[in-house]
């Protein structure tokens, strides 16, 4: 199979695992928003936010380790073993020292939902570690169904504790919660892993080779969490979570992008992984790269173009202040695709240590223009930082990696972003009914030309296959 052929597989079957759940969940959005407080959706909010910054310390990044070094030794069931045996080796004493940790803090410091939150960061260890494992092994399939199982489970459970049972924030942490722990009993049990878990394979050279892979991850983990989420925290704590409500509704939508980026980067991470020591490597980074960017530049400002339509019926009244920060939070998503791009090539040549340089370079402007400009302009300031800091990551990301490799753009793509973007901006703003029209069509032509080559290969291959099978 041909390295475009190997990862468009990959990304197809990841997409159906993962799209379908969270368009649907998307989709539950008025319902949310409905039921819920703006101060208990930003207190949900919250509580997510502080879990993805946890669990990566817990572990030290250790999932992404096991991922890659299962990459490694895929065909050697020895090695296999060895590397799953000391993961839940490392990945047990950590959430033991974790726990007993946790609860003597909150001896002293009490707070809503405090021993819900310990189960959650709990699940969502086992649960992050095992999907990883399902990578590592090649069973992309496997990954895609716990993440059904996953996505469903809590769209469900919403339902059933918010609408039915009113539980409110209760409900929908513990939703989050009961689900990664199905999704991640679900990869235990397929993927039978108590076979291959022997503690007597405990290797101190193994662990140590996998803490210095990962350890650069910790603060690169960090450093996303603050580009990301730290403008939630800043939010709460000068305007209120009431505010922090309204922005994370406006984060809905580019998280959209964030999205389809992660399940493309899932796929992509692994083919970076298995060619970037090929002879046309340069070539086929490149040609993924450019098919990547004008894709994904075309979803974002689609999305800013589809907004004005759509908005209304999606989110509640309450919530009509988050329209007016989604194109910008839109733009630093777009660039967040390039900075994703990047990162799978540091992580293949085993780079943590840039990794981690340039996601804290753009964690400390993230911070300073957020906390500088909030004063002054409120949720506004958030959703600026977030957009400068990745355009700083993805420059300085593009300059440092030609030390090591030369990934070509094609000429003029980033003239055409800068003018469609320009655009599509200035009419989003001005609310008027034939000007949004108007947008939306120039969008949808734009779209097609700059992606004709990758749009008519698509249905090709889709209408080969299909005529392919009619024959048989």
């Amino acid at each position: 199979m041909s390295k475009k052929k190997e990862l468009a597989k990959n990304t197809i079957i990841i997409f159906l695992g993962k799209v379908c759940t969270q368009l649907i969940s998307f989709l539950l959005l008025p319902l949310y928003t409905s039921y819920l407080l703006t101060e208990e959706y930003g207190l949900v909010d919250l509580v997510t936010t502080y879990v993805t910054l946890i669990v990566p310390i817990i572990t030290m990044e250790l999932e992404m380790s096991v991922f890659r070094y299962l990459v490694d030794c895929r065909k050697d069931k020895n090695e296999t073993k060895k590397v799953f045996s000391n993961d839940f080796i490392i990945l047990l004493s950590s959430l033991t020292i974790f726990v007993v940790l946790y609860l003597i803090v909150t001896c002293f410091w009490k707070f809503d939902y405090r021993f819900l939150i310990l189960l959650d960061i709990v699940i969502c260890t086992f649960s992050g570690n095992f999907l990883q494992i399902a990578r590592g092994v090649g069973r992309t399939l496997d990954y895609a169904i716990s993440c059904i199982i996953t996505g469903v489970s809590t769209i469900l459970l919403n339902i059933l504790l918010i609408v039915v049972f009113r539980l409110g924030a209760f409900g929908m942490i513990t939703s989050i919660a009961v689900a990664n722990g199905l999704g991640a009993l679900y990869l235990f049990i397929r993927l039978k892993m108590w076979q291959y878990i022997d503690f007597r394979k405990k290797d101190k050279k193994l662990i140590k080779e996998m803490y210095q892979y990962s350890i650069p991850l910790v603060p690169n983990g960090i450093s996303w969490w603050i580009v990301n989420v730290s403008d939630r925290t800043i939010i709460t704590a000068i305007i209120g979570t009431a505010a922090n409500g309204i922005y994370a509704v406006s984060n809905k939508f580019p998280t959209i992008l964030s999205s389809l980026l992660g399940i493309f980067n899932l796929s992509w991470s692994e083919s970076a992984a298995l060619h970037i020591d090929s002879p046309d490597r340069d070539e086929f980074f490149s040609d993924i790269s450019n098919t990547v960017t004008k894709l994904f530049t075309c979803l974002g400002v689609g999305m800013i173009a589809c907004m004005p339509f759509v908005f209304p019926f999606l989110v509640n009244k309450s919530y009509n202040d988050a329209y007016y920060y989604i194109p910008i939070l839109v733009l630093g998503a777009v660039f967040n695709v390039v900075v994703c791009l990047y990162n799978a090539v540091y992580i293949a040549k085993k780079m943590t240590k840039q990794v981690a340089l340039t996601s804290i370079i753009g964690a400390v402007i993230n911070i300073v223009v957020n906390i500088g400009l909030i004063h002054f302009i409120g949720l506004y300031a958030a959703a600026i930082s977030t957009a400068v800091a990745y355009f700083v990551m993805m420059v300085y990301r593009h300059f440092d990696l030609k030390k090591y490799m030369n990934i070509t753009y094609e000429k003029g793509l980033l003239i055409k972003t800068i003018l469609i973007f320009t655009f599509a901006i200035v009419i989003y703003y001005q609310r008027n009914l034939y000007l949004d029209i108007l947008s939306l069509v120039v969008v949808v032509i734009y779209s097609f030309l700059m992606n004709k080559d990758f749009l008519l290969a698509s249905w090709n291959t889709v209408m080969r296959k299909f005529f392919k099978r009619k024959a048989h």
